[in-house]
């Protein structure tokens, strides 16, 4: 009788182990199933609605003491999103924001940028990319990121921009598009200019779009700064 007892007892426990399995299984597949939830939101950031809490918070993933991100947040900010801070893009979302200084974004023109872009993390702002790139394929568009770019880079103190900025930003915005770029780059290398006023920085940008590569249809007696006339007379000297 005893072995027989043992038996049943043996029988019921496993009885309860099977419960227990069960339960345990039901548990581990809750918890895989909220682990799948949890997962899918992740994917779904990039499409929840927008939220001024979260985008705030966002912010300060990226600023130090003041309210502000600079330059180290800056590049942390560069690498969340996977883009290289020289990258023109950088220069449209500038642009967005409308930020006052470049390597600096203030909490108010973070906000105001990211409200009209409706992003408030790295991927809502990764998935707008393309489109802010395209802005710069519109040639009214580009024209005010152009201008926009020479109050962005100069030093606060100055008028004008210093030459070897003024450089880097026109390689950005025209180095690809403007066939007398590299020339052009030449011509100040070894002009007598040391810095590039608003006017000159806006008649660059006319001048590469409406003069012909080979110089044929400039009028030396148009509207146009001193140094584009020393320019197409130096690449004039030059095809000689």
């Amino acid at each position: 009788m005893p072995p027989r007892r043992k038996r049943k007892l043996s029988s019921a426990e496993d009885e309860t182990k099977m419960k227990k399995s069960r339960s345990s299984n039901s548990s581990h597949h809750r918890h895989h199933h909220h682990h799948h939830q949890t997962s899918l939101t992740s994917q779904d950031s990039a499409h929840s609605s927008f939220s001024s809490k979260r985008c705030q918070t966002w912010f300060q993933e990226y600023t130090g003491q003041e309210d502000l991100i600079g330059p180290e947040g800056m590049e942390k900010f560069c690498e969340d999103i996977g883009v290289e801070p020289e990258n023109i893009v950088m220069l449209v979302l500038a642009w967005k924001l409308e930020a006052d200084q470049m390597g600096f974004f203030t909490l108010q023109e973070w906000m105001l940028g990211m409200t009209r872009l409706q992003v408030d993390n790295p991927r809502k702002l990764q998935s707008k990319m393309d489109y802010l790139r395209t802005l710069l394929n519109d040639p009214p568009t580009f024209k005010k990121i152009y201008r926009y770019a020479f109050d962005f880079a100069r030093n606060k103190d100055e008028r004008s921009l210093d030459l070897e900025t003024a450089k880097a930003m026109l390689a950005l915005l025209l180095g690809r598009q403007w066939v007398l770029f590299n020339s052009f780059q030449q011509f100040l290398d070894h002009s007598r200019y040391k810095v590039i006023n608003k006017d000159q920085w806006c008649n660059i940008l006319e001048f590469s779009r409406a003069i012909k590569p080979d110089l044929s249809n400039y009028d030396v007696d148009g509207a146009w700064p001193v140094m584009l006339d020393e320019f197409v007379e130096w690449m004039r000297v030059r095809q000689q």
